[in-house]
């Protein structure tokens, strides 16, 4: 790193990747400030600089080597291998620069006495994390799918055993549905639609079971089903053409009839939202068809929002407390799916199509009854180029700690 750049670094202050420390501190003091940052997005830690930005230098001897074999060997963990440099000034004080990229094995902890601290960066701080960014931190790492978490004070019963009769049968192939209450319990334990619990008491259903199976999911899951507003003009406004929260199952019932096949017989979430939507989406066409009627007139690719809709119901995080949030405006309809995207998938790599589920059992039905495609390419394949072709527009994709909104530009106005 050049002097001058190392300057301009100092000159901007602390921030969320940057900490400024003397070389005096303990170890575990150093390890704070480096799991805090490998848990966000990554950093540069400089010591031999004060908080005030002045340069005090290093003093400490043999620093590269504590700062590898006792910070990081001892203290951090999982281990990371940062990127170590010296930078002399004027007078011959010199500043200690540790770059390291954002965490792929999160949560990172502090080792010390027998005990494992977690700490987040907030702003220029590092502090314990919550209940709630642990668990966050645990799912971003791959070591907790929130989708089989129980789901507190649910039931057997909360479940639809007809959309769940129908699933074991006709679409996994079972030969006969399960009899009693027990033999549900161990039927969707095994599918992780339930889980038991070790004080013997019935089983619970999890987040999965509930979203896709749940007679009224928000009953117990409040953040479950979609929160669809329009408005007539391209900001929210007090006066709403339609705002209301939809609840149901993901799942749609389906009944197979003799001479008529698999036939619907109730829709699922995903048909209650596009129920609502199509008259706040669309319009009659000025021209008639053969059977002299105006055949609707989309704003949108029916097909993308469909894309972008299943796509926030099946990756949306469920450590967070907000429904999925559908806007149609004037001139966009946004897509809101909770959460950052899963397991170091960035924007780039989605667009690209690389493909990393959040809840692969969510997924794994949705696409046993063909509302999710086998590929995962949707994005990069419907997404992206009918909102082209559509409205002359590009789809934007708006990645932030706390959502990914996905805009989808409406076709111009005739």
């Amino acid at each position: 790193m050049l002097k001058s750049e190392l300057l301009e670094i100092i000159a901007n202050g602390e921030n969320s990747g940057v900490e400024f420390k003397r070389d005096d501190l303990r170890p575990e003091q150093l390890a704070k400030e480096i799991v805090a940052l490998a848990n966000f997005q990554g950093g540069k830690l400089l010591l031999g600089v004060e908080d005030d930005g002045s340069i005090s230098g290093i003093q400490r001897d043999g620093l590269e080597t504590w700062v590898m074999d006792t910070v990081f060997g001892r203290y951090v963990h999982p281990m990371i291998l940062p990127f170590y440099e010296e930078v002399e000034f004027d007078g011959g004080k010199r500043v200690a620069v540790i770059s390291f990229t954002q965490g792929t094995a999160k949560p990172y902890v502090l080792r010390k006495d027998n005990r494992e601290d977690i700490y987040v960066r907030v702003g220029s701080t590092s502090r314990l994390a919550t209940r709630e960014q642990q668990a966050r931190l645990f799912e971003s790492g791959g070591m907790l799918h929130s989708e089989v978490l129980p789901v507190s004070g649910s039931r057997l019963e909360d479940l639809d055993q007809s959309r769940l009769t129908d699933y074991l049968l006709n679409v996994i192939g079972d030969l006969t549905p399960p009899q009693s209450g027990e033999e549900w319990e161990q039927r969707l334990k095994g599918l992780g639609l339930m889980v038991g619990r070790p004080d013997g008491d019935p089983a619970v259903c999890t987040v999965a079971g509930l979203v896709l199976f749940g007679r009224s999911p928000r009953r117990s899951l409040r953040h479950a089903g979609v929160r669809w507003m329009s408005f007539a003009g391209t900001e929210k406004a007090y006066q709403a053409q339609d705002d209301t929260v939809l609840d149901g199952p993901l799942i749609a019932l389906w009944e197979v009839r003799p001479g008529e096949g698999r036939t619907l017989v109730e829709d699922g979430l995903v048909e209650r939202l596009s129920d609502r939507m199509r008259p706040f989406i669309s319009e009659d066409s000025s021209e008639v068809n053969e059977e002299l009627r105006r055949d609707p007139r989309y704003r949108y690719p029916l097909d993308a929002i469909r894309e972008a809709i299943l796509n926030a119901f099946v990756h949306r995080d469920w450590t967070r407390s907000t429904e999925v949030e559908v806007v149609n405006y004037a001139d966009r309809l946004e897509v809101i799916s909770p959460g950052t995207l899963q397991n170091s998938m960035t924007v780039e790599k989605m667009l690209a199509g690389q493909r990393s589920a959040r809840n692969p059992i969510i997924v794994e039905i949705m696409r046993d009854y063909g509302y999710v495609d086998a590929r995962g390419m949707g994005v990069r394949r419907k997404i992206i180029p009918l909102t082209r072709l559509f409205s002359g527009k590009e789809a934007d994709f708006d990645l932030t700690d706390d959502h990914l909104r996905v805009v989808i530009p409406a076709r111009p106005a005739l």
